[in-house]
């Protein structure tokens, strides 16, 4: 495991204990990158790949799933009452940080992260396989308690822009500026115009990450949200454009500072730059 100063490095798993465990029956990792064909090049071995696009939305509508397809997720992932679920993906956790948040938001509680993610994974020079894997389905049910108060909807965020709520924009100063509508190697769409909520700081979310992709320390992440008044003290909502890079910050605030009250607006600026009439902030 994990320490660091971390709230809850239970959260966390490290290379050396995955490496450890992966021939361990109540384990089952899970690779979901950004890249949703980085796994068919090569996964840790005994991993399963979710397709952040598909398996984790609803096929009609954008939403999640709901529990009950998060359980036959899950029971196809060969997932048992006792298992304990790591997830891993490229650029530094991204998506795997963002199905975490999903499965907490759905009940999910057996879930981990490993730090680090891919690229520690492979910078160690850690064995990857091409074997896909095809797991006995458990017939596995979700059954723990959802978490909404993890969540923001628009509704909250309309209610409350301008400073009242510590909003925490954590894409890119470009994006945040109004100069971009999407990271540089991604196409440039979605939302219908660029800008920021009014009232939110802007702290990029790979800021909370070392050069080799693991988190930062408790008090380097204290630090980092600190000087920009993000503390604990208040309700914190963070986005992005699509709730991923939101949701690593969301782990970063929840699990390792131990902030409560933190909530990811996975609807974040595709839902926002596409709302008639809603108050929009551009430049620093």
């Amino acid at each position: 495991m994990s320490g660091n100063g971390y709230a809850h490095p239970e959260r966390l798993v490290s290379t050396e204990w995955l490496a450890a465990h992966l021939t361990d029956g109540t384990v089952r990792i899970v690779d979901v990158d950004e890249d949703t064909a980085a796994y068919d090049r090569g996964h840790i071995p005994g991993a399963v790949g979710w397709n952040w696009t598909t398996d984790l939305h609803s096929p009609v509508g954008r939403d999640h799933l709901d529990r009950e397809a998060l359980g036959r997720l899950l029971s196809a992932a060969g997932v048992e009452d006792d298992t304990t679920v790591v997830l891993y993906g490229g650029n530094d956790n991204w998506f795997a940080a963002y199905a975490y948040w999903i499965l907490r938001l759905r009940g999910f509680e057996a879930v981990k992260l490993l730090d680090g993610g891919r690229r520690k994974w492979e910078s160690e020079g850690r064995g990857l396989t091409h074997e896909v894997m095809d797991y006995q389905h458990t017939g596995y049910t979700v059954d723990g308690r959802e978490r909404p108060e993890i969540r923001a909807l628009r509704y909250e965020v309309l209610a409350r822009t301008g400073g009242e709520l510590g909003l925490v924009d954590v894409r890119s100063p470009e994006e945040y500026r109004g100069e971009r509508l999407a990271p540089p190697h991604l196409p440039q769409e979605q939302a219908q115009v660029p800008g920021h909520i009014p009232g939110a700081v802007n702290i990029p979310w790979s800021q909370a990450a070392n050069d080799d992709g693991t988190f930062k320390s408790a008090a380097e992440l204290r630090a980092l949200y600190g000087s920009a008044g993000i503390d604990g003290g208040r309700e914190v909502v963070a986005y992005c454009r699509i709730g991923e890079r939101s949701a690593h910050t969301w782990f970063a605030l929840t699990e390792l500072l131990g902030y409560g009250n933190v909530k990811n607006y996975d609807g974040s600026w595709t839902e926002y730059g596409s709302l008639v009439g809603a108050p929009v902030a551009l430049g620093a």
